[in-house]
């Protein structure tokens, strides 16, 4: 309710790494729209790749 006072907590934890580490893979990998799509789910993957 508006106006009871009380705070909205919003905790982030362990998504703003995984979104951080997400961005980094589409960089340093240079995927384009699709892959980079794709590599939301499975951005381990890529990075593996890039690395190996």
């Amino acid at each position: 309710m508006a106006g009871s006072g009380q705070k909205i907590r919003v905790d982030t934890g362990m998504g703003t790494i995984w979104f951080i580490g997400w961005l980094f893979t589409i960089a340093y990998v240079k995927l384009t729209f699709w892959p980079a799509v794709l590599g939301l789910i499975i951005w381990p993957y890529y990075l593996g790749v890039a690395v190996r």
